[in-house]
C-alpha cells in the first residue's frame, strides 16, 4: 500500500536525523496521545495520521486489524487504474459508451474532483470529477435521452452520446447584499458557471432525433469518497433521530425536503431495492437514504460507489449485468441504426462473445444485433465477484486523515466561533457509530465469505447533519436541495491534487473557504442566511480562525 512506502520513507529519515539527535522518532502513522477526541475524525478504527498528499488513499487500522491489507490494496488498483476496451483480464469490458474509464479520473487522489476551469469541457484529463447534469428545469428531472450521468467517451465502433469538444464552460460573477466586501474592506469574488451544451453535441440529435426539449445543464462535483465506510456505520435510528430534531425545532426556512420526507412531515422516504427486481434482485427492506447530494442511496454497499464502478466505466458484473444507458432508449436506437456502427459491429462483438453463447448477436439482422446488445440483461460478465470484494473493501476501507493544529490558538478559536454563529447545526461535528453490520439492499455482501471492513462503536468527526439543506444560490444545484457536505479533510484537497483552487461546493464555484460561506448566505431565503451574516459581523481576525479550524479538520 501507499503508506509502506511512506513509513520505510519516514523510517530513513528518522535515521538519518537519528546520527543527530537520537531522541527524535518519525512514524507519521502513529496513534497521538493527550489530544482531543476530534483530533480523531474517523475515530481510532477509522483515522489515518498521514497528512501528505497521499492522506485520502489510506487504509484505515479496522482494514490492517482485518487482515484485509492485501484485498484492499487489490481494490485501490481497481479504482486509480483506467479501465480498458479489451475483453479478458482485470480492468477489462470499458464501454460501449462510459462515463470516465477509472475513479481517478473524478476523485484525484480519492479526493473531491478538481475545479473546473472556463473554456471546452475536458473530462479526460484525471482530475475533472466535475459532471454534467442535464435535466429539464420545467420538472427537476433528468433528461430521458441521456444517461442520468452523461457519457462521454465511447469505444469503437461506437459514438459518444455527448460530443465534449462542443461543450463549454463560462465563469460569472455576482455580487450579494454586501457589495462582496466585508466592512473592514477585505473583499471577496462570488463566481458561477454556466454551460453550454448546442443540440449539435447531442449523438441522437445528429442521427435524426429532434426532441431534445428545454433542457439546462449544471456542474455536480464529485465528493471525497474517503471515511465513507464509516458514514455508513451510523445507524439508521440516529439519522432518523436527526430528521426529527430538525422538523420538530423549525430552524430551516425550507425545511425538510418534501421529495423525501413529505408534506406534512411523514417520518422519512425510505431507500428501497425491491425484493424481485429485473435487475438487481434487492432485498426489499427500507433503509435510511445517507448517500450523494440527493440523498438518492442508502447503505453503501448499494449506494453511489458500488454503483459507480459499473455505471462510470460500464463494466458488467453479476448483479450488473446491463449497460448504463439512458432511460428512453434512444441511443441503442440510433445507433442500430448508424452505418458506423452497423459496419464495425460484427468485428467489435466477436470480441465480446461468441455466436454460441449469445446467437442473438449475431443474425443476418444487423440493426437487430445492436439494439439487442444494447438493451441486454444478459450481458457477459467482466468485473468477477472477487474484484467486486476487493472494490468494496477499498472503499469501505479508505481512512479519514486526522485533524490538523488541534492546539493551534487560532483554530481552537475558529472552532468556538464555528458553533456560536451556529455553523454547527447543519454541519454536526460529530456521530457515533453502532454495531456496524453489513447491510446489502442488493444482496451480494449478506454472502458471509465477503467480509468488509466493519466501524463499530466510533466516535467520528465529520461535519454533516446527513440532511439536505436549501442554500438558494444563483444557478443553483438541481431541485436545489442539497445533503450537507462532510466537511473532514477537505482542507487538503489542494495538497492531494495539487489543485489551484480548493474547489469548494457542489460545482466547484467557491475558491476557498470564505467564498464558500459567503455563498451561504447569498440570499435570504437560505437555510444558512443567518449563520453567514454573523460570520460576516465578525473580525478579520476572527474571520481567519473560522477559515484556519475548518482547513484544520
Amino acid at each position: 500500500m501507499k503508506k509502506h512506502f511512506l513509513m520505510l520513507s519516514a523510517v530513513a529519515t528518522a535515521l538519518l536525523l537519528g546520527s543527530c539527535n537520537p531522541s527524535i522518532t518519525v512514524d507519521p502513522n502513529e496513534e497521538k496521545t493527550d489530544l482531543p477526541e476530534w483530533y480523531y475524525t474517523g475515530g481510532k478504527l477509522g483515522t489515518t495520521y498521514f497528512n501528505t498528499s497521499n492522506c485520502f488513499s489510506q487504509s484505515t487500522p479496522a482494514v490492517d486489524k482485518a487482515g484485509m491489507a492485501g484485498s484492499f490494496t487489490l481494490g485501490d488498483q481497481l479504482a486509480e487504474r483506467p479501465f480498458t476496451a479489451t475483453q479478458k483480464g482485470t480492468r477489462s469490458g470499458l464501454g460501449p459508451a462510459y462515463v470516465r474509464s477509472s475513479c481517478q479520473h473524478c476523485h484525484p487522489n480519492y479526493s473531491h474532483g478538481m475545479s473546473v476551469p472556463a473554456g471546452t469541457y475536458e473530462s479526460v484529463h484525471v482530475g475533472n470529477g466535475t459532471l454534467l447534469v442535464v435535466y429539464y428545469p420545467a420538472t427537476n428531472g433528468y433528461v430521458p435521452w441521456l444517461a442520468g450521468m452523461p457519457q462521454l467517451h465511447a469505444v469503437a465502433p461506437f459514438k459518444a452520446p455527448l460530443d465534449e469538444s462542443k461543450i463549454t464552460v463560462e465563469w460569472k460573477t455576482v455580487k450579494d447584499a454586501h457589495g462582496n466586501k466585508f466592512e473592514d474592506g477585505e473583499e471577496y469574488e462570488l463566481q458561477y458557471p454556466v454551460v453550454n451544451l448546442p443540440p449539435e453535441a447531442v449523438y441522437v440529435y445528429n442521427q435524426g432525433f429532434k426532441e431534445l426539449g428545454d433542457y439546462d445543464v449544471l456542474l455536480e462535483n464529485t465528493i471525497g469518497i474517503y471515511g465513507s465506510g464509516l458514514l455508513d456505520a451510523i445507524p439508521d435510528a440516529d439519522i432518523q433521530a436527526q430528521w426529527d430534531k430538525e422538523e420538530a425545532d423549525g430552524k430551516m426556512r425550507n425545511g425538510l425536503n418534501w421529495a423525501w420526507f413529505g408534506n406534512p412531515y411523514k417520518n422519512g422516504n425510505r431507500y428501497v431495492n425491491d425484493e424481485g427486481e429485473t435487475i438487481y434482485n434487492g432485498d426489499g427492506v427500507e433503509y435510511v437514504r445517507r448517500f450523494t447530494y440527493a440523498m438518492t442511496r442508502g447503505p453503501l454497499q448499494d449506494g453511489a460507489g458500488a454503483n459507480a464502478i459499473w455505471n462510470i466505466p460500464n463494466v458488467t458484473r453479476k448483479d450488473r449485468r446491463n449497460h448504463y444507458t439512458d432511460a428512453a432508449g434512444t441511443y441503442a436506437l440510433y445507433s442500430s441504426k448508424d452505418p458506423d456502427v452497423q459496419a464495425g459491429f460484427e468485428a467489435y462483438i466477436s470480441q465480446v462473445t461468441t455466436r454460441e453463447e449469445h446467437p442473438e448477436w449475431f443474425t443476418d439482422d444487423v440493426e437487430k444485433n445492436i439494439y439487442s446488445y444494447l438493451t441486454s440483461y444478459n450481458l457477459p460478465i467482466e468485473m468477477s465477484d472477487d474484484e467486486f470484494t476487493q472494490m468494496m473493501i477499498w472503499h469501505r476501507g479508505l481512512a479519514v486523515p486526522a485533524a490538523r493544529n488541534v492546539t493551534d490558538s487560532s483554530v481552537l478559536r475558529g472552532r468556538e466561533l464555528f458553533s456560536k454563529i451556529g455553523c454547527d447545526y447543519c454541519h454536526r461535528p460529530s456521530w457515533t457509530t453502532g454495531s456496524d453490520d453489513i447491510r446489502d439492499p442488493n444482496q451480494f455482501f449478506t454472502d458471509p465469505n465477503r467480509q468488509l471492513p466493519r466501524y463499530p462503536n466510533q466516535k467520528i468527526w465529520p461535519y454533516t447533519d446527513m440532511v439536505q439543506h436549501k442554500l438558494h444560490m444563483e444557478n443553483d444545484i438541481r431541485t436545489g436541495w442539497c445533503r450537507t457536505t462532510p466537511l473532514w479533510g477537505r482542507g487538503l484537497h489542494k495538497k492531494a491534487t495539487g489543485d489551484a483552487s480548493e474547489a469548494r461546493l457542489h460545482d466547484t464555484r467557491a475558491r476557498n473557504v470564505i467564498e464558500a460561506i459567503m455563498w451561504h448566505g447569498y440570499s435570504e431565503e437560505s437555510d444558512a442566511y443567518y449563520p453567514t451574516q454573523e460570520f460576516y459581523k465578525l473580525s478579520k481576525e476572527d474571520r481567519d480562525a473560522v477559515v484556519a479550524f475548518i482547513n484544520a479538520i
